[in-house]
């Protein structure tokens, strides 16, 4: 008899139908695992065997075979063990075959029995949801589970003992709590506590901080050593819109499936990530020897924050050029193709030059200009002209530390900043658009509303500081945003003005 076991194996965020078959045979004692795998599921059958010891039970002294099919799609992770020291129980008679044969199953196995986490459960929880089938995984990740259909039949079990125990009828494993797989989104520091009435001076700063808040807009900050760019930066998701729905259930797939570091992979805000300039291009693409998210993917529908933007690798900043284009990052390997959304908005920050004091003649080094030129070459300009928003951010005086602090906050512009979204996606309500950073030049021309004398004005500065086809549509973009921040339903002149002195000649 062979008995049979479903389980998925992943292909970035798409799930793939596995099937775990056990046969017990005549001939020889050998436990052999067939099929596409990588080292972590063929070293299933030695937590396998351990876990059934674990339980009073006997290897049976025959021949063991385990086909995980398709044998050709390639498996990985450790998700399969669950699956597999089912299929071996149901074929040693030790548990009904027919009560394991429907669920979707995966969980990792410890010596001892008990189940450990495993990376992937909320979208075999959409997959299961979509096929009404129920899903049988690790009790950790309940919650997560659970957030895949709320009607999700689920058996989120502690140990393997436990498993049996609620197939048998003997004891039921309790019903996860669903918020604890919710993360309030304060993962990176105290973001709650960060606020715009913080930053003292800088006016300019914060109102491109506001804009690109308002578009979606990437952004680029240049100053001097102490100018407030990281503290600008690190204050921008208490200006953001919350997550949707749709976006947030994104968002939690690609967390599930790279392993969230808390075990909650819902969202209540968005992420805000901040690798180190050392990162390498499988760190912020994506890749490895499993094909996992990156920092691009990880940020999807939130910041992709880049402090020292020079001294990231070269080759690791033009791998950027592709993901912030089509929202997408494409992680080839000789066998594997997988696709991850990254739907990011970039914020980046660097000094004017390698010693940051450039322009400032008390402190420059003695390689001025020539060492700005050599500073800011590292960045590519296909990869600058992706990018909306490039200001100067000036040195702060000391007496302006000494002001009083703000009136106007975080919330006075998140709810303007919120406002101006809500009228965006009034107008791209049929497209597939959220914001006005993804209007391409046909939508602005039909759906923009830009004023003639607007239109000309970007016309002329186009001709004079030869902007790019890219470089001119998000001219555009970001005067439409200015518009939307002011409620008017047409981008006059002074919304494109402005939008023209955003973008700064790098």
């Amino acid at each position: 008899m062979v008995v049979r076991i479903r389980t998925v194996a992943f292909e970035g965020i798409a799930i793939k139908p596995v099937e775990v078959q056990v046969q017990i045979a005549s001939g020889l004692p050998a436990f052999t695992l067939v099929g596409l795998a990588d080292k972590a599921v063929t070293e299933a059958k030695e937590r396998v065997r351990s876990a059934i010891t674990a339980l009073g039970l006997a290897m049976p002294a025959k021949r063991i075979t385990v086909n995980l099919a398709p044998a050709d799609l390639p498996k990985e992770g450790s998700h399969y063990d669950l699956p597999i020291v089912l299929g071996l129980m149901a074929a040693m008679g030790a548990i009904d075959p027919v009560e394991v044969q429907g669920p979707i199953v995966m969980g990792e196995l410890a010596l001892d029995g008990a189940l450990a986490p495993v990376p992937g459960v909320l979208p075999a929880g959409l997959f299961a949801a979509e096929h009404d089938t129920m899903l049988i995984c690790p009790a950790e990740n309940g919650a997560e589970a659970l957030w895949a259909s709320p009607d999700l039949q689920i058996i989120a079990a502690p140990s393997l003992r436990a498993v049996i125990d609620h197939l048998s009828g003997q004891n039921s494993c309790p019903l996860p709590d669903l918020k604890a797989g919710l993360d309030k989104g304060e993962e990176n520091g105290p973001l709650g506590l960060l606020d715009l009435k913080d930053v003292k001076g800088q006016e300019t700063a914060k109102r491109a901080l506001e804009v690109a808040a308002a578009g979606s807009h990437n952004m680029l900050m240049v100053g001097p050593p102490g100018a407030g760019k990281s503290m600008l930066a690190a204050r921008l998701p208490s200006i953001l819109p919350p997550l949707t729905p749709r976006e947030a259930l994104d968002l939690a797939m690609v967390r599930s499936l790279a392993g969230a570091e808390d075990g909650a992979v819902m969202r209540a805000a968005r992420p805000f990530r901040n690798p180190h300039h050392s990162a390498s291009m499988a760190a912020l693409i994506g890749g490895g020897q499993r094909a996992r998210p990156g920092e691009v993917s990880l940020a999807h529908c939130g910041v992709l924050f880049l402090d020292e933007l020079p001294e990231f690798a070269r080759p690791v900043l033009d791998a950027l050029r592709q993901p912030l284009e089509s929202a997408q990052a494409v992680i080839a390997r000789a066998n594997r193709h997988v696709t991850y959304p990254a739907d990011v908005q970039l914020v980046a920050a660097m000094n004017p030059c390698r010693c940051g004091y450039m322009g400032d003649p008390a402190r420059a080094c003695s390689r001025v200009p020539r060492c700005g030129e050599d500073y800011q070459a590292k960045i590519s300009g296909p990869l600058l002209d992706r990018i909306d928003i490039r200001i100067d951010v000036p040195p702060v005086r000391p007496r302006d530390l000494a002001l009083p602090e703000a009136k106007e906050g975080s919330a006075e512009v998140r709810a303007r900043v919120i406002a101006a979204r809500d009228a965006q996606t009034e107008r791209y309500k049929d497209l597939p658009i959220r914001s006005n950073a993804q209007a391409d030049n046909q939508v602005l021309n039909e759906r923009g509303g830009i004023a003639p004398d607007a239109m000309e004005l970007a016309l002329q500065a186009a001709d004079k500081f030869a902007l790019s086809a890219r470089g001119f549509v998000r001219v555009l973009r970001v005067g439409r945003t200015i518009a939307d921040l002011d409620a008017s339903e047409a981008v006059h002149k002074i919304h494109m003005g402005e939008a023209l002195s955003l973008r700064r000649a790098v």
